[in-house]
């Protein structure tokens, strides 16, 4: 299949799933991951008129899209894997929408460069939500905590929440408690779900699905 062949089959099982869990169509954004794909791979989704990407580094991130950008307009680009605090002035030009708030560090050092009259980008703040040690991300029991924390102290504007669930897990019941969290902060954006369990994020409430590899094809 082509890379347009599968991203038509995603946006059909996105907006089934939609149909299927009584929510409106295109309440749910979907957000395609390119990471290792070099940007002619991608130049055929943006011909296409898709605008909303996902890149895990930012090293990769800034050697493919300020090239893209000037070439195609409206581009959203979101960061979904962790940011080092050190490149945090590196990626704020490039990225419209951080997935990986997570730790009190990075709140810090972003706040000292919107300080310094930098635009920052729209956030997300990483839960653990299976708590796994190998994992970035706050466990589930301090999200209120440092929710409060980054808008109190750091005066941080938070839209939502991002977790990736356990892979030998069920996801549904981490994205049911990710959604409860979301609820009882007043957050109105989830980012969870990826190629094996977006449908089931979306059930939940996923209003951002992290899509790869079935559109993309597999990474070598």
């Amino acid at each position: 299949m082509s890379v347009l062949a599968r991203l038509a089959e995603v946006r059909a099982r996105i907006a089934a799933a939609e149909k299927s869990a009584g929510r409106p169509a295109g309440s749910v954004k979907l957000v395609i991951v390119t990471k290792t794909f070099p940007a002619e791979a991608v130049e055929p989704l943006l011909v296409h008129g898709e605008r909303t990407f996902g890149e895990n580094r930012v090293q990769e991130a800034s050697a493919k899209w300020p090239q893209l950008k000037q070439r195609f307009d409206a581009i959203e680009l979101h960061l979904v894997g962790s940011l080092q605090t050190n490149k945090v002035r590196e990626v704020l030009p490039l990225c419209d929408v951080l997935h990986s708030l997570d730790r009190e560090s990075l709140a810090a050092e972003l706040a000292k460069a919107r300080a310094r009259g930098l635009a920052l980008p729209r956030l997300r703040v990483q839960v653990n939500i299976g708590e796994e040690p190998q994992k970035g991300g706050i466990a589930p029991g301090a999200v209120d905590a440092f929710l409060k924390d980054c808008r109190e102290r750091h005066g941080l504007t938070i839209e939502g929440l991002m977790c990736i669930p356990p892979v030998d897990e069920a996801p549904a019941p981490h994205f049911a408690l990710l959604t409860k969290i979301a609820d009882r902060n007043g957050l109105t954006e989830l980012s969870m779900g990826m190629s094996a369990d977006f449908e089931t994020a979306i059930a939940f409430g996923a209003t951002e699905v992290r899509v790869g590899s079935s559109i993309m094809g597999e990474r070598g």
